[in-house]
């Protein structure tokens, strides 16, 4: 709900049916206070960069 990606979409990622957008990984970044290059696997850095405060 945090992230407003329905939850078909979730089962359809997990099943490796369709990808992430950008936005929901923004989103999905957001709700779990990292970054999307964590999530990305691209750093082993949990913590985000510093956020504008627009970027909510």
């Amino acid at each position: 709900m945090m992230t407003g990606i329905d939850q078909s979409d979730y089962s359809k990622i997990e099943n490796g049916k369709r990808y992430f957008t950008f936005e929901q990984c923004r989103k999905l970044a957001i709700a779990l206070d990292t970054s999307m290059d964590y999530l990305a696997g691209l750093t082993d850095e949990k913590k985000p960069y510093p956020r504008n405060s627009s970027s909510d």
